[in-house]
């Protein structure tokens, strides 16, 4: 069982997106003396299109790369001796949890691994309930206006769940739609015996989940911009630790000699990131507050962080819905060389006369010409000089999907269609899978914990 009063865990990020990097999580396995590794894979887009896989596979709809991450860590997870030397926390679970524990086994099995214990966390799918809820979402819909166009629901459960598959003695804890800093507060919670209404250090705890929970983001890979904000070997960059005392010290640091940088910059940018007021984070576990958060430098790459607070939890969960919104048509062709703008813009014009030509219904339309105004549109300054090269890229959303299909075509015909010297199509025609959210009560929404053997 887990030690009931250790001093200071470290908590250690493998991952901050579904196909974010694997050999920096090894580092941290094999280097980084951590207490934990942490995988955060999952986004609501993520979860819905796994939720679509496991519809046509029910044993399928984990992370896609859930064999090659444990694989890659689960010959680190004991020493020679047998003894277990971090444990594994993952949302890769996504839309089948149990299904991601039955193959996390599989994959022990063949390494020769034994006497391993996978918990999975189910509760967040809550599909089946809300399907003829006349709750309002935020697209203005609600969920029995969608009817079958419904493909997910799962609410954001907090850390309660892995807490309990800890006190459990799980070596591997997969979760499906948990919020992320969840992740990182439940080992503290578990191994602290923090109070679950000790607002100020659940609020502690939810800064080092945010601090982390984008991996190489913190350690100066969303950071570096050359030449304004310089970060050395990104090509090795190393993912950040978190050493978390009892007290609710927090230290950031990484592996010493990986890549990047661990900086009060790096941790103030990520502080910042996807909060909208930084004195009421919402999570399911408490109401954090940032607004007083200090970082100061102990040493190179060690970033101490204080100064987190929380106020008692609002009582409700996000749930996240995925819903099928048509299909999207994508067409794209690069010009180059001498005229290439007038030539861009010329084929540009001549697709979208032919989508009105054709009748083709489209929503959403956008004619990018990437290079000059696919990101800021007109708003910013005229180029100096006239671009070398361009790609035209249309795009558009139709309920019908011979329409989407046709849209693609069109950008694609004008190899031979005109203007002079269009190279490189490309052509695509996909189901869009929307997200709209809504709050519920948390008690209307219990989890439970399963859990396999490896004997």
């Amino acid at each position: 069982m887990t030690n009931a009063h250790p001093s200071s865990l470290r908590l250690g990020s493998g991952a901050g997106y579904s196909g974010d990097r694997i050999d920096p999580a090894v580092e941290l396995a094999r280097d980084g003396d951590i207490d934990y590794l942490i995988f955060e894979c999952l986004a609501e887009r993520t979860i819905a299109l796994a939720q679509q896989e496991r519809l046509h596979h029910p044993d399928k709809g984990y992370d896609p790369l859930l064999t090659d991450r444990m694989q890659s860590v689960l010959p680190l997870l004991f020493d020679s001796t047998g003894q277990r030397r971090f444990r594994i926390i993952s949302n890769m679970g996504a839309a089948n949890p149990i299904a991601a524990a039955k193959q996390v086994c599989s994959i022990a099995k063949s390494l020769g691994i034994t006497g391993l214990n996978v918990a999975a966390v189910t509760g967040d799918d809550v599909l089946e309930q809300l399907r003829t809820s006349n709750d309002l979402l935020d697209n203005g819909q609600t969920p029995a206006q969608l009817g079958d166009k419904l493909v997910s629901a799962n609410a954001y459960l907090g850390a309660a769940g892995i807490v309990e598959a800890i006190h459990a003695d799980a070596d591997i804890i997969l979760t499906g739609r948990v919020a992320d800093p969840a992740l990182f507060l439940a080992p503290l919670l578990a191994e602290f015996k923090w109070a679950w209404d000790d607002w100020a250090k659940l609020g502690t705890g939810t800064l080092v989940g945010h601090l982390l929970e984008c991996a190489g983001q913190v350690s100066g890979g969303y950071f570096a911009d050359p030449g304004v904000k310089d970060v050395s070997n990104l090509a090795r960059l190393g993912f950040p630790i978190a050493q978390v005392s009892a007290d609710g010290d927090v230290l950031i640091t990484k592996v010493k000699g990986s890549g990047g940088q661990i900086t009060v910059q790096t941790c103030t940018e990520q502080l910042l990131y996807e909060i909208h007021d930084p004195s009421r984070y919402l999570t399911p576990d408490v109401i954090a507050d940032f607004s007083k958060v200090r970082f100061s430098e102990q040493a190179v790459d060690e970033i101490r962080a204080e100064g987190a607070n929380g106020q008692e939890k609002s009582g409700l969960f996000k749930v996240s819905v995925g819903y099928l919104d048509g299909y999207l048509g994508e067409g794209q062709i690069s010009y180059g060389g001498p005229n290439a703008l007038a030539r861009a813009t010329l084929a540009r014009d001549i697709v979208l006369e032919r989508i009105t030509m054709l009748g083709l219904d489209v929503e959403d339309l956008r004619a990018d010409l990437i290079g000059m105004n696919s990101l800021y549109g007109n708003a910013q300054p005229p180029a100096t000089t006239e671009p070398q090269e361009l790609r035209l890229r249309i795009a558009g959303r139709c309920a019908n999907p011979a329409h989407a299909k046709q849209l693609s075509n069109e950008v694609e015909a004008l190899y031979t269609n005109g203007p002079a010297g269009g190279g490189g199509a490309s052509k695509s025609t996909r189901q869009v899978v929307a997200v709209a959210s809504l709050l519920w009560p948390s008690d209307r929404i219990p989890h439970s914990v399963h859990m396999e053997t490896v004997a």
